[in-house]
């Protein structure tokens, strides 16, 4: 039989968090039912939350045998608390969920089968989402990203909620740098997912924590992390740009000697000439993220912080 790890990322979840676990709590008796696995443990991660959910979290440490309780000295995002819980797991299966609620506890059973069919990850996606209209957009563009640089099985659809081996989280893990990007870090280790559709529920309450810009900066992760097309890309576009000026001086040329009393044209010019400085400027900006990015590594930033952890489940563990 297999032991579960459910491992939650926390912030602004003060009132909705004994609601999942509770949740968590019934679905494993019918896991236990099934045979599917018979023990589990909740590795929750407090990710510097302005709320009172840390004190929620001690006082579950102080009631249960099952809760390991991480406090991060800042905020470093969702990927990056992930991480840090991780590496505190000793399940032979690891499960992702939000602490809003939103996740689908009820598919878990349908997760682990497929698991059980020899699937090394299973993730859940929404038929239809709950997100708000920005939300929607990112995630819109992270599929899109992740189909061009991270090279995806064709029938993959990847979200926060989704169970994997112990040894895919175990080689995940081994990557030490900032900027964690899960998707391109279990694509990393394995191809051989499976996933399952399922109903995105209302959240209990409250907003994402997601801004707009830090849905950004998750989808520079991906883009910049694991790949280096957006690179090739400043090419094809050099390319295009100068075989359009050079067809469109033929043309010139070409209107100059037919029609020799035409006026040059300055607004021509001009467009073409902010076309190319804005290509220009935005390779320019993608080189310097990846410099950035290569700059803050070799300075060894770290991924996570870990100021506290409380909890019986503990293992020693090492945060380079």
């Amino acid at each position: 039989m297999k032991k579960i790890s459910f491992v939650i990322p926390c912030y602004r979840s003060e009132n909705t968090i004994e609601t999942v676990i509770n949740e968590i709590d019934q679905r494993m008796i019918e896991c236990r039912e099934k045979k599917l696995a018979d023990d589990y443990e909740i590795i929750l991660v407090n990710d510097c939350s302005p709320d009172n959910v840390w004190r929620v979290l001690e006082k579950l440490v102080e009631t249960r045998q099952d809760v390991t309780a991480i406090n991060l000295a800042k905020n470093f995002g969702q990927h990056a608390a992930l991480m840090a819980g991780y590496a505190h797991c000793s399940g032979e299966y690891i499960l992702s969920l939000d602490d809003d609620g939103q996740a689908p506890l009820d598919s878990l059973n349908r997760m682990l089968q497929k698991l059980e069919e020899g699937y090394d990850v299973v993730y859940a996606y929404y038929k239809e989402s709950k997100q708000k209209f920005y939300r929607r957009i990112g995630s819109s563009l992270a599929v899109w990203m992740g189909r061009i640089c991270l090279e995806p099985p064709k029938d993959l659809k990847a979200s926060s909620f989704y169970v994997a081996r112990k040894f895919v989280i175990d080689e995940v893990i081994k990557y030490d740098n900032s900027y964690p990007y899960l998707v391109g870090l279990v694509l990393r280790v394995t191809r051989n997912i499976a996933c399952i559709e399922t109903e995105q529920r209302s959240r209990i309450e409250g907003t994402s924590g997601y801004s707009f810009k830090s849905l950004l900066s998750l989808w520079l992760n991906g883009f910049t992390a694991f790949s280096v097309k957006p690179l090739e890309l400043s090419v094809y576009m050099g390319v295009l740009t100068s075989v359009i000026g050079f067809i469109y001086a033929i043309i010139v040329i070409i209107r100059r000697i037919l029609h020799p009393e035409m006026e040059a044209g300055w607004s021509s010019i001009i467009s073409i000439q902010l076309i190319t400085s804005g290509i220009i400027m935005i390779m320019l900006g993608l080189i310097g993220e990846y410099i950035g990015r290569i700059y803050i590594s070799i300075n060894n930033s770290p991924q996570y912080v870990i100021k506290e952890i409380k909890g019986n489940s503990i293992r020693n563990h090492t945060n380079d």
